[in-house]
């Protein structure tokens, strides 16, 4: 069973950012092929799903789209860049087409990273009139999404600690590293990351965010950088938990449903203990270096205790 599924409704954006991992086509989806799509979601007993884009708001039947996703009992949210939802007087048709949750796609704290990364001078400025936004228009929650790279893997505690200072009713923070098999990625072979770039970073920035009672998931970073937060890993939870996911992209992969979590193994993972619940290194190989991996030989049990007791 998937709790969540996922729909792209379009490929457009308004914002180039050098770390696209869905760079614009110019294509929308269908209204009628959208509802099918929802409708696919309730078969599958979603709870949820997350209407993503591209850049969702730019969708124009979004609202339409958001009311007959909660008629069909899925809760609606939309991931987004913040450059449109900016302007309360959209957001406001948003949330009052049903709109209860937003996934704010953050890079850094820092103005002049996020307009570097996004091509946008005002980013920064747009998203945090999206979180006021939030804030005045009330009944809505917001998680934020931190992709890291180069640019930011030096202070992902600055920005969560900005996050928290600023916006502390943002209860629940993503990191995803860096996918580097995009094309827009490869435009800028500089972004990405080594992993011991953000290890010590990243291990800071969770211990700040447990410290505040904040909660918090890291997709694509393999358990050998994850000490004493193995349990948050989304891959590793989804193997632990045998959870699936349903996704429809705007691509030929169409209707998707996920249920393998593990990517590929280096010489090093073959001792780890912890090797059956990690997924291992996305794009390894490609972006990312085998020599980076180490095995772990700590007691894989107490990981999956905490999972399992972690709603």
């Amino acid at each position: 069973m998937a709790s969540l599924g996922y729909i792209q409704v379009t490929r457009e954006c308004n914002q180039n950012c050098m770390i696209c991992s869905n760079p614009p086509t110019g294509y929308y989806l269908p209204l009628d092929q959208a509802k099918k799509e929802a409708d696919w979601l309730v078969e599958k007993r979603c709870a949820g799903v997350i209407l993503s884009g591209g850049e969702p708001t730019l969708y124009p039947q979004l609202p339409e789209l958001i009311r007959y996703c909660k008629a069909r009992g899925l809760f609606p949210r939309i991931i987004t860049n913040g450059q449109k939802t900016c302007d309360e007087q959209y957001l406001r048709l948003l949330k009052e087409s049903g709109l209860q949750h937003l996934h704010l796609s953050i890079y850094s704290c820092r103005p002049a990273v996020q307009a570097k990364l996004t091509g946008n001078a005002q980013a920064f400025a747009n998203i945090e009139k999206s979180l006021m936004n939030i804030v005045r228009l009330g009944g809505m929650t917001v998680d934020v999404n931190i992709v890291i790279n180069k640019y930011n893997a030096g202070h992902l505690l600055e920005t969560v600690s900005w996050m928290i200072e600023h916006y502390g009713f943002v209860q629940h923070c993503v990191f995803n590293n860096l996918d580097p098999c995009m094309n827009r990625v490869a435009e800028h072979p500089d972004v990405v990351p080594r992993l011991n770039d953000f290890e010590l970073e990243l291990h800071r920035a969770l211990q700040f965010l447990a410290a505040h009672g904040k909660t918090f998931r890291v997709e694509r970073v393999p358990l050998c950088y994850l000490t004493d937060f193995e349990h948050i890993s989304t891959e590793t939870r989804k193997i632990v938990l045998n959870e699936q996911r349903a996704i429809y992209f705007l691509d030929d992969r169409g209707e998707v449903e996920q249920e393998d979590w593990y990517y590929k193994k280096g010489a090093a993972c073959r001792p780890c203990r912890l090797n059956k619940i990690c997924a291992g290194l996305y794009a390894l190989g490609k972006g990312y270096d085998e020599g980076e991996l180490y095995p772990v030989f700590i007691d894989p049990a107490g990981i999956i205790e905490k999972i399992k007791g972690i709603p």
